[in-house]
């Protein structure tokens, strides 16, 4: 059992398996527009948590840890961990974007939640608003100034000393806007589910 939980693929899934065997004992799948509207609004979490779970690595364990690390062992992060790190935080980035705009959509709250719900007098659609704006700030931050800056602070790209200097602070400056930010992007997303 252990040597098939070796692969992650095979660990992805077996939990895709686990969903399937979950909806057909419970018959969950009625193929209207409530059933698509709950698989964007998994798959936006799902991918929410992929994002937000990379951008805590990021700040709470991966840049707080490298200065600890002996120089000869730092290649091991910046050539292998970080760049396979930021390829799944930028397309889960992407990816949670993409589905809360389908699920805004489906859900007929687009357009006032993109406009904060300026005119509606609904709550919801303030908070969820927010939480939409928030979000897009942070995936703007992640593809046009973390990742780009990460490319030439990592080697990716070619890059004197002093530039990829320059992208790292500029790089990690970003990253920790982005986890600022998702504390009230959070709480609105949340808050627009449970509170209004």
């Amino acid at each position: 059992m252990a040597k098939f939980f070796d692969s992650l693929q095979n660990t992805v899934l077996a939990g895709i398996a686990l969903v399937v065997v979950y909806i057909l004992i419970t018959r969950g799948i009625s193929m209207d527009h409530n059933w698509f509207a709950f698989l964007f609004r998994w798959l936006h979490v799902l991918s929410g948590i992929m994002w937000i779970g990379l951008l805590y690595y990021f700040n709470f364990v991966q840049i707080p840890s490298v200065p600890k690390i002996p120089a000869e062992q730092r290649p091991a992060i910046s050539k292998v961990i970080a760049p396979e790190a930021l390829f799944w935080f930028r397309w889960a980035a992407l990816a949670t974007v993409v589905t809360g705009l389908i699920l805004a959509l489906m859900n007929g709250y687009f357009a006032q939640a993109i406009v904060l719900g300026i005119g509606s007098g609904v709550m919801k659609n303030t908070a969820i608003g927010i939480g939409m704006w928030l979000g897009l700030i942070m995936a703007f931050n992640v593809w046009f100034l973390i990742w780009p800056n990460q490319q030439k602070a990592l080697g990716l790209v070619e890059a004197d000393d002093a530039t990829k200097a320059k992208a790292a602070a500029t790089a990690k400056l970003f990253s920790r806007i982005n986890t600022m930010l998702s504390v009230p992007m959070l709480f609105a997303m949340v808050g627009a589910q449970n509170i209004f």
